[in-house]
């Protein structure tokens, strides 16, 4: 796994804190993001809840547990920032659970523009391009664990 500087680790820390306690509100912004980006997206979710429109399904109680879920996994990258190894196996069996639900690799990448969507809303000013590369160095490696067991459990399926 690649290692962050020190700088990284700061702005990272740093403008995490800032957004607060709950992360939820801001895994809407990105998560509504996401959507915008791409559509077909939406249909990987599939919840009890008839949903009207978008709206309605980001609003839902099954997706604003999966939204909670998402947050606590960048909310773990961020505390584990000076030893991001110890999330391996956690982020490759992620990446299983993705590559089982039907997302694609390409993916990743949209989730990546919205994470960086959502910290330039929430952070304003404080959003630099300092802070977004920082940010795109914690995701790239968090993204490659991730393919890495995307890749490996697809590998297993061909079998």
């Amino acid at each position: 796994m690649e290692k962050l500087t020190g700088k990284d680790k700061e702005l990272i820390r740093n403008s995490w804190e800032s957004l607060g306690k709950n992360k939820v509100p801001h895994g809407i912004v990105m998560f509504t993001r996401l959507f915008e980006l791409d559509p077909g997206l939406f249909n990987l979710f599939r919840y009890k809840t008839n949903c009207g429109s978008t709206q309605d399904c980001l609003s839902s109680p099954e997706f604003l547990e999966h939204v909670t879920k998402v947050m606590l996994v960048i909310d773990a990258a961020v505390g584990h920032l000076d030893d991001l190894h110890s999330l391996e196996d956690f982020l490759l069996n992620l990446g299983r659970k993705h590559q089982a639900v039907g997302v694609k690799t390409q993916s990743f990448a949209l989730v990546g523009e919205s994470l960086l969507y959502m910290l330039q809303c929430s952070l304003g000013q404080a959003y630099t391009a300092p802070l977004r590369q920082a940010w795109l160095n914690m995701y790239g490696i968090v993204v490659a664990a991730m393919s890495l067991g995307w890749a490996k459990n697809g590998e297993r399926k061909s079998d």
